[in-house]
């Protein structure tokens, strides 16, 4: 087994729903499809009202580099194009597509086609036209991390299958259910970049995931799967790089400064679907766990689909439910509707009862060095949390705050149950405000 990486914690994996094959959710009648699904500029809105669109016909156009399409889920009619609740807490624009049932594919879809014998570029451009971003929580857009700088060459592609976030188990389920496509995927982004070695990082929990995957891997690709210690946060891009090749990312930098792209299974999967089926990214499948929810379950869901109408399918909530949160307890977002939608980055809903959502007030720091201990990138979380508190902002470029990747884990580990991770995400607001008025 590979060596981990420094700090980190080991909260309770709550991992029951691994067991659970994928379900697919029937179609609905209406879907909500926001513009702003990544990181990124939003693309353009491309249909109006009353416009009839068939299932992964594009409803955006990219603006700039750094943007990709979104697309129908399924045939309707555009019913609204206007702000909508969004699980990131503001209303944004959305597409809203009362659905005919039908579920038509769009007359204008790629033809099929075998990635073996399409040009770099060509892939590149398939995977930005199908809306591909990173499915594992970033959603950064694939085509972007595909097209490193000359200066970055790109010798290590690295597909994330830790899933280490307590609860979700919808990665595990895609590498052990559609395990060729995961591999096919991969060779597509060796491909894109040139690059010529693979790993494929998971956690030893998933040991029947490693295997699945080690018997898909075709002759013609070099991939080690290599099973890592369980601890969180290993799925962070960083963590794991230093994990299974000992590089370290610079302060401040990339994988490619170190050589590598990481990129998760369920993108990789979605990758190869887009050339091979010449389907948009339209759906994902999705973890519905927590005590708070009546029949937990990993569902294939549309992109658009209401939270409220995914818990409905599971039997509603159950119990004196406190929490909805969408993605994992650790770094998941709490939401305060259920109409907001399922994105291409929504890894899982978390329905937490009341006994289990954490009621402690915070008290002052102890300066017991427990958070310190537990951060994965070395850095100093209770003086973070002590300047951004008293609005000394100035001086947290000096304490490396850029560096930090919000993991949670000091916030875990801290015995006066600091909002660790709240204070320093203002804090470096505050530190992005400041320079943008200086601008």
């Amino acid at each position: 087994m590979r060596r981990s990486f420094r700090g980190g914690v080991h909260p309770a994996p709550h991992k029951d729903t691994a067991a659970l094959a994928v379900e697919t959710m029937p179609l609905l009648g209406r879907y909500v499809v926001p513009l702003a699904q990544h990181l990124g500029a939003p693309g353009e809105v491309c249909v109006a009202k009353g416009e009839r669109v068939e299932r992964g016909q594009p409803l955006s156009r990219p603006q700039g580099f750094v943007s990709v399409p979104v697309h129908a889920p399924t045939s309707g009619v555009v019913k609204s194009v206007k702000e909508q609740p969004h699980p990131h807490g503001r209303a944004l624009l959305a597409v809203e597509i009362e659905a005919d049932g039908e579920d038509r594919p769009w007359s204008g879809r790629p033809a099929p086609a075998d990635w073996r014998g399409l040009a770099p570029g060509a892939l590149i451009a398939a995977l930005r036209d199908a809306g591909l971003v990173g499915m594992g929580g970033a959603a950064f857009p694939t085509h972007v991390k595909l097209s490193p700088p000359e200066d970055k060459p790109i010798d290590l592609v690295i597909l994330n299958g830790v899933e280490c976030e307590p609860y979700l188990s919808s990665d595990h389920r895609v590498m052990l259910e559609e395990a060729p496509a995961v591999m096919a995927g991969l060779g597509i982004m060796l491909r894109a970049l040139g690059a010529q070695r693979a790993l494929v990082g998971v956690e030893a929990n998933k040991a029947d995931a490693a295997d699945a995957l080690s018997a898909a891997c075709p002759v013609y690709l070099d991939a080690d799967v290599a099973l890592l210690p369980v601890k969180y946060p290993q799925g962070s891009e960083k963590q794991l790089i230093r994990a299974l090749t000992r590089r370290t990312v610079p302060e401040g930098g990339l994988p490619m400064d170190v050589g590598c792209l990481v990129q998760n299974v369920g993108t990789a999967a979605a990758a190869f679907r887009a050339l091979s089926e010449g389907e948009p990214l339209i759906e994902r499948v999705v973890t519905v766990a927590g005590d708070g929810v009546a029949v937990p379950r990993n569902l294939r869901v549309r992109v658009g689909t209401p939270l409220a109408d995914v818990i409905g399918h599971c039997g509603g909530l159950a119990g004196d439910v406190a929490k909805v949160i969408v993605g994992g307890p650790m770094m998941g977002m709490a939401q305060h509707s259920l109409d907001v939608p399922v994105l291409k980055s929504t890894s899982g809903i978390l329905c937490l009862p009341a006994a289990q959502v954490s009621q402690f007030l915070s008290e002052p720091c102890l300066r017991c060095g427990a958070c310190v201990d537990a951060c994965p990138m070395a850095l100093l979380p209770s003086a973070l949390g002590l300047l951004a508190e008293r609005g000394r902002y100035g001086e947290l470029e000096s304490h490396h705050v850029a560096d930090c990747i919000e993991c949670g884990s000091c916030a875990y580990a801290c015995p006066s149950h600091r909002p660790l991770v709240q204070l320093i995400r203002r804090g470096k607001a505050e530190r992005l405000a400041a320079r943008r008025r200086a601008a």
